[in-house]
């Protein structure tokens, strides 16, 4: 055990904690399993971590046993609260939890620097993920993700160009951070098991992004181009403007290539072209 608290089994069953498909729940009930987890990060008794979803509270453990600073937990399943406050009451002023929706949450309530870790909701991780890389301001108020996701939501952050996982995701991580799968794990280390493998993936913000562009622009550029991934980039992109293909030329790309065979840099140089030409 890592602390005297009871074994999360018990926890589940003493408060009722089944876990719910319409949040996406699947508890990691080995602690020794949540604090291996929560070392990816590092040193974190120098940091606040905000953990999202933490259901019964392996995770949250894991976190506190390994010396972070404080946590900051945001669980919008009102059944879990009592066991989560049970945790807290354990590590005194070191766990704060929120009852509410984390695409709602305002990080200015924490202090820097600032780790996220989680076991994320499948049903929402992604969008997560896309919140904390597009901020108005970059860098970010993370110093670092570490997020749990299926395994094929994190070989689409890893991705490299080619290949079928190569994406908006991909190219938008690694864009703006580095990242890389830095756990895998099986179907059984969960309760319920999920039909999926899942994967954590670390990132680590880039002090600025990788190339430059404008960002809203590069968001445009991309979404546009991976909307349509099966068709040559003069169609896809086509109506970005009439004289696409001589945009393509100028970035360095064929009109005849398809999204999936563009490197970062490729999407960045069209992003400039056409910010250059005011689109």
């Amino acid at each position: 055990m890592i602390d005297a608290l009871p074994p999360l089994r018990e926890v589940i069953e003493t408060h009722g904690l089944s876990a719910k498909k319409s949040l996406g729940q699947n508890f990691i009930l080995d602690l020794n399993l949540t604090s291996r987890i929560a070392r990816i990060p590092g040193d974190l008794s120098g940091a606040d971590v905000l953990e999202v979803g933490p259901g019964p509270g392996g995770l949250t453990r894991g976190l506190l046993a390994e010396g972070a600073r404080r946590v900051v937990a945001i669980e919008k399943d009102p059944r879990c609260l009592p066991a989560l406050a049970e945790i807290a009451a354990h590590y005194p002023g070191r766990l704060e939890v929120h009852e509410g929706d984390a695409l709602e949450f305002d990080p200015r309530l924490l202090n820097g620097p600032v780790h996220i870790v989680a076991n994320l909701p499948y049903n929402v991780g992604t969008e997560l993920l896309v919140r904390w890389l597009t901020p108005k301001v970059w860098p970010p108020f993370w110093s670092g993700l570490t997020l749990m996701f299926q395994r094929e939501v994190a070989d689409r952050i890893t991705a490299q160009p080619g290949g079928k996982a190569y994406g908006r995701l991909a190219v938008l991580a690694q864009w703006k951070a580095e990242a890389r799968v830095a756990l895998t794990l099986p179907p059984e280390a969960f309760t319920p098991p999920p039909k999926v493998h899942s994967a954590v993936v670390h990132l680590t913000p880039r002090p600025e992004p990788q190339f430059p562009a404008d960002p809203k622009m590069m968001n445009r550029v991309v979404a546009m181009a991976f909307g349509q991934r099966r068709k040559m980039l003069r169609a896809s992109m086509k109506a970005m403007t009439p004289g696409i293909e001589d945009v393509l030329v100028e970035a360095g790309i064929k009109p005849t290539e398809r999204a999936e065979q563009v490197p970062i840099e490729g999407f960045a140089a069209l992003s400039r072209a056409l910010t250059a030409r005011g689109l």
